[in-house]
Formats: C-alpha cells, sequence, structure tokens
C-alpha cells in the first residue's frame, strides 16, 4: 500500500479531527439566511439573525441599494483588472479620499478583501531584521500575515500591555523595526484594547503600531470612527490602521490608512493591491453611500450601543456568561462545553433566532461559545426575546445532544 493518501483521504481525515463529528446531529453553518428569512415571513414565523455584522443596519437602506444599482448600470460590474495596470474608476479614490477623512487619517487605499489587508501589509512591511509583536488572540488574518512574513514573530499574552513592555524592553535592541499589531474590537471577545497605553509603549520603544479595525469603525466612539475616537487619541498617533467594507460599510473588501508617503508607497508596491483587482464599482458605491449615512445618521451608532448595552444587563440579569465583553458591536456569551453551545445554537434555531455556535475553530477548545452580533437595526423586543429564549434552554440539552451523538457514533458501520 502506498505511504501516501488520496487528497480524497487527507481531507477526510482532517475534516474529522476538525469536528466533522459535531454535524451528524446537523448542521448549524452556512444557513442560507435569505430563504429562511422568507419562508418564516410567509408562515408567520419569526426569523431573527444575530449572526451579520450588519452593526448600523444600513445593508438593505434603500439609498446603499440604490447607489449600488445606479454604479451598475453606468460603471458595469467588475473593476476588470489591477488598478495599477488597468486604470481604475473615479469612484475608487472618491472612496479611499473619504475613508481617510473620516478616520482622520491622511490617505487611504482600498483592497478586495479584508482578511487579505491584513495578511499583504503585514507580510509586506517588515524584513528579515525585523520584528513583529502581536496580540495572542489575534484574528487569523493577523496570524497569516505574520506566518507570511519574512521577520520574527512575537506573542504577547492578550491585552497584557506589561507582558508587551517587559518582551518589548528585553528584545527591542535586537531588531531595525519593531511593528506592534492588535485589533481594536476583538471579534470574538468584544473588548478593546487599550490604544493611550499602546501608544505610549510604541513611542517609548521606537515601534510602530497597526489597529485592526475592522470591528470598530461604525462601532466605538460616540461617531463610530473607531478607537482613536473612544480612547481619545489622534489618530495621526497611529502608523496604520486596517479595516474592512463588510461589516458597518455594509459590503465587502478591505482597506489600509496611513500617512500619504506610506500609503503612495503600497500603491506602486503592496503585493494584495497591485496584484489583484480592484474593488467593483458597485461595491465602492454600496460603501460609499453607507459611509455617508453613518455621518448623516450619526443616531444608527447611539442605538446600536443602547442595543448592546440592553443586551449585556439583560444576559447578565439571566445568569449568562459575556466574558470580557465591554457591550458594544460583538458580545459573545461562553458556555461550558461545546455540546452545550450546539444544543443552545440549535435551541435559538428552532425558536427563529440564528446564532451559529463558535467551536473548535476560532477560539479555544475550552471556551466555546455563542457570538452575537447587535445591530442598530434589531428591535428591543428582539434582544429581549433572544435573551429569554436562551435562558430557558433546558440545562439537560448539551448532556442530551453528546449521548445522542455517542450512540449515533457507537451505531455507525
Amino acid at each position: 500500500m502506498s505511504k501516501f493518501n488520496s487528497l480524497e483521504d487527507h481531507a477526510t481525515r482532517r475534516f474529522r479531527l476538525a469536528g466533522k463529528a459535531y454535524l451528524d446531529n446537523g448542521d448549524p453553518f452556512f444557513a442560507p439566511i435569505d430563504s429562511l428569512r422568507r419562508e418564516a415571513a410567509e408562515d408567520g414565523r419569526r426569523f431573527v439573525s444575530f449572526a451579520n455584522y450588519d452593526y448600523l443596519g444600513l445593508s438593505t437602506h434603500p439609498a446603499v441599494k440604490a447607489a449600488a444599482a445606479a454604479a451598475l448600470e453606468t460603471l458595469g460590474v467588475g473593476a476588470l483588472a489591477s488598478r495599477l495596470v488597468g486604470g481604475q474608476r473615479s469612484t475608487h479614490r472618491a472612496l479611499e479620499q473619504d475613508i481617510a477623512k473620516f478616520l482622520g487619517a491622511d490617505s487611504a487605499l482600498a483592497l478586495v478583501s479584508g482578511y487579505l489587508a491584513n495578511v499583504t501589509t503585514i507580510s509586506h512591511l517588515l524584513g528579515t531584521r525585523d520584528a513583529l509583536f502581536i496580540d495572542e488572540l489575534s484574528h487569523n488574518s493577523i496570524v497569516s500575515g505574520a506566518k507570511s512574513a519574512v521577520a520574527e514573530t512575537v506573542t504577547f499574552r492578550h491585552n497584557d500591555f506589561d507582558h508587551l513592555d517587559f518582551l518589548l524592553s528585553e528584545r527591542r535592541d535586537r531588531y531595525r523595526n519593531v511593528m506592534i499589531v492588535v485589533e481594536s474590537l476583538y471579534s470574538m471577545d468584544g473588548d478593546v484594547a487599550d490604544l493611550n497605553r499602546l501608544i505610549e509603549l510604541k513611542e517609548r520603544h521606537n515601534a510602530w503600531l497597526m489597529v485592526d479595525e475592522a470591528h470598530s469603525v461604525g462601532v466605538l466612539g460616540e461617531t463610530g470612527r473607531g478607537l482613536c475616537e473612544y480612547a481619545g487619541v489622534d489618530p495621526a498617533r497611529v502608523d496604520l490602521i486596517v479595516g474592512t467594507l463588510s461589516k458597518s460599510f455594509a459590503s465587502c473588501g478591505g482597506f489600509v490608512a496611513g500617512k500619504t508617503a506610506v500609503i503612495d508607497w503600497m500603491r506602486y508596491t503592496l503585493p494584495g493591491f497591485v496584484y489583484s483587482v480592484g474593488l467593483s464599482p458597485v461595491i465602492c458605491a454600496a460603501a460609499s453611500t453607507a459611509l455617508r449615512l453613518m455621518q448623516d445618521e450619526v443616531w444608527r451608532v447611539g442605538k446600536l450601543r443602547e442595543n448592546a448595552e440592553l443586551f449585556m444587563t439583560l444576559a447578565h440579569e439571566a445568569g449568562l456568561d459575556t466574558g470580557p465583553a465591554i457591550g458594544r458591536g460583538v458580545v459573545p456569551i461562553l458556555f461550558s462545553d461545546s455540546f452545550e453551545t450546539l444544543a443552545a445554537s440549535q435551541h435559538l434555531m428552532e425558536n427563529g433566532y440564528y446564532v451559529p455556535p463558535i467551536i473548535q475553530i476560532g477560539v479555544p477548545k475550552d471556551q466555546p461559545r455563542l457570538r452575537f452580533f447587535i445591530s442598530a437595526a434589531h428591535t428591543k423586543d428582539e434582544i429581549r426575546g433572544v435573551i429569554d429564549t436562551l435562558a430557558a434552554c433546558p440545562a439537560t440539552a448539551g448532556a442530551e445532544l453528546a449521548a445522542a451523538l455517542a450512540a449515533a457514533g457507537a451505531a455507525a458501520p
């Protein structure tokens, strides 16, 4: 027998290791939410999603849809080439200028993916004599960027800036350039980085600071400008701000913002930009309109904050564990094991609330959770309803699910 497995065998084995057994009682992922919502409406049932990061409720706004439709009619669907070699649409630079102005940065560069924005920026900036200091709970896009970089990667304990200070004090002199990378609002825990402390550390240790604002734009700060506004920090003191268009901007894609000289250099050299097609004109139009609405309808930021704080209050009153979340756009509910998490998700789905479980992938195996994305579009009744339903989930549901899966596994040939 060959010592090599087929690709199919390899994939099947890895799938099992990743937790396929959890799916044997029904797959809670990849739900066709548009169909489910339509069918629920037709049957007079409830379908409320807490799994989508439409923080400001702009994804179905008439103005966003109209702008996208108009761009489709006048400019077509795609950019059709890399902007460097194929030319760009006027909407590309207009969007970038609006993003930079909104964030308080000099300049910005838009890319086709928020994930790609992190990977390509991190791997491009640092050389063999440099180092990257990242939070241990960094998003996979940051970790992948670090793995792609030739620089040394140093990991510090989550939001432990005394630990980061110790590591920088011990190692800074070994490197030519050092970049610290953090998230502003962490997407799995809903907690935030201490930006004032980070600024002090980066300036004292002569380091660069890159902040991933994917989940904080439209969420943090009185007007939704992100962590700098929330912390009262001048954005000019942050070297790079990276973000996404797929959340408060109600579309898809990513961006990196910073000093003009840096962004101009990236415009000609950043691999993920130079060798990727430009953003679709339709996406540009939707994101630009969402950004304008974000500023014209600032009440949405306040409504989101009120909804998230209500969710936190009700969750705590119900005895639910929200971990370190501060009560903004992302709030997890932590469970003791994966089966309890799966059972809770299933119970919510049966009662009209869509909240897929987070197990195995993206979080430590001993910290499974339901992750709730709160939106300005959620009603207070929906928030009360989902907490009441979750609190009413039978305490034995997880054990019963585990037993059912074990029995199914024993009966399998």
